[in-house]
């Protein structure tokens, strides 16, 4: 099992930056695709964008397409989200995921192992 992290939320204005960090430890990274997830308040998790274990493929929810960057450094076992022109509706809790069972790419069943999430807030 690995322990997930995630940091570089906070609080910023509608079409802000901001770039998410998801560090792993005490497991193995390089051989997992990895997923970003967000939770708005009484909302469902939903997916966001995920990296295959290589970095060779990418895929974006509609919502983030155009605006949201998925990567990775292997070497530093760190995932990253990079998130631009920020919209109010883009205000949750992010989590960071290891894929580690058969099944949908955008499910949340299909991962893992979970960080403890990263609060991103956006205001109009």
């Amino acid at each position: 099992q690995v322990q997930l992290v995630e940091s570089g939320g906070g609080l910023v204005q509608a079409g802000a930056s901001l770039r998410l960090s998801c560090v792993a430890s005490g497991g193995t990274f390089s051989n997992y695709a990895m997923g970003w997830f967000r939770q708005a308040p009484g909302n469902e998790r939903e997916f966001v964008a995920v990296i295959s274990w290589i970095s060779s493929s990418t895929y974006y929810a509609d919502s983030a397409k155009g605006r949201f960057t998925i990567s990775r450094d292997n070497a530093r076992k760190t995932v990253y989200l990079q998130m631009n022109s920020l919209e109010p509706e883009d205000t949750a809790v992010y989590f960071c995921a290891r894929r580690g069972n058969s099944g949908s790419t955008y499910s949340t069943s299909t991962y893992r192992d979970w960080g403890q999430g990263t609060q991103v807030t956006v205001s109009s």
